[in-house]
């Protein structure tokens, strides 16, 4: 569990990183926020998420896998099948299920309430792609471990699973600059910040489309994609109408905004 928890750590810092000095060099929009105080507030509470689930689940999700196949819990360790095969499965599925969650949490009020912490940033970012309530996170780690209890995905799967995921979400929350023939290439399999920042427009049926993080076929299988915002990324705005001040990107807002 050190060595995944070290190469997660490594992968993320590196990632995030690169995407904060290619935002600084070649931004796609203006931003009219403080970035140091967002970017504080932002990393803040992700560090402090990462403390509580490590605490609330010691095992974490890679080992939660390594239990199921040890004892023989989910679909891929009681029929088998090509180890490649599972492994592009497992990671398939996971994301699938990532993709019905991010579904859900806009749809219901209750996972709303929570949801909302990530979509009241008035800016988009790769500090955007950390942002979330920790009731969200302990809730998805545990629609996760459910996941892969049915699923039954190899360790390897779920480690790399995890690794890609949180690179995608850096990746397509950031404010960077990218051609728009380029753009067009890597909607065919993955999801660009183009596609994702129309995710977080204050535009209700904007804000419901574009739910995939990884795999971008997800929206166009289930109708949920849209290729543009109506303002177009330098004119739309980004975040909830009723969220635009300085003191509310503080982290003890973002915490209380769940009771208000």
């Amino acid at each position: 569990m050190n060595i995944e928890a070290t190469i997660r750590l490594s992968i993320f810092i590196g990632v995030f990183a690169l995407m904060a000095l290619w935002e600084m060099f070649a931004p796609r929009r203006v931003q009219g926020f403080s970035k140091p105080i967002r970017f504080a507030n932002n990393i803040g509470i992700m560090a402090l998420n990462t403390v509580i689930l490590r605490f609330a689940f010691p095992l974490g999700a890679g080992g939660v896998a390594l239990y199921c196949q040890l004892h023989g819990i989910g679909l891929f360790n009681l029929v088998k099948a090509p180890i490649l095969l599972e492994f592009l499965l497992g990671l398939a599925l996971l994301d699938l299920v990532i993709y019905f969650q991010h579904v859900a949490f806009h749809k219901f009020p209750l996972l709303w309430r929570l949801h909302q912490v990530h979509h009241c940033d008035p800016e988009f970012d790769v500090s955007t792609s950390g942002r979330f309530h920790v009731f969200e996170i302990l809730l998805s780690m545990l629609i996760k471990i459910a996941a892969i209890a049915i699923i039954g995905p190899s360790a390897l799967a779920v480690l790399v699973f995890e690794i890609v995921l949180n690179a995608c979400a850096m990746f397509n929350h950031s404010n960077v600059r990218i051609s728009p023939k380029i753009d067009a290439l890597l909607r065919g399999f993955i999801v660009t910040p183009d596609m994702h920042r129309v995710h977080h427009s204050q535009i209700v049926p904007e804000q419901n489309s574009n739910f995939g993080f990884n795999i971008p076929w997800w929206d166009r299988l289930f109708k949920t994609y849209m290729a543009q915002p109506e303002l177009g990324h330098e004119g739309m705005k980004i975040g909830l109408d009723e969220v635009q001040t300085t003191r509310d990107l503080w982290i003890d807002k973002l915490l209380w905004r769940v009771f208000k």
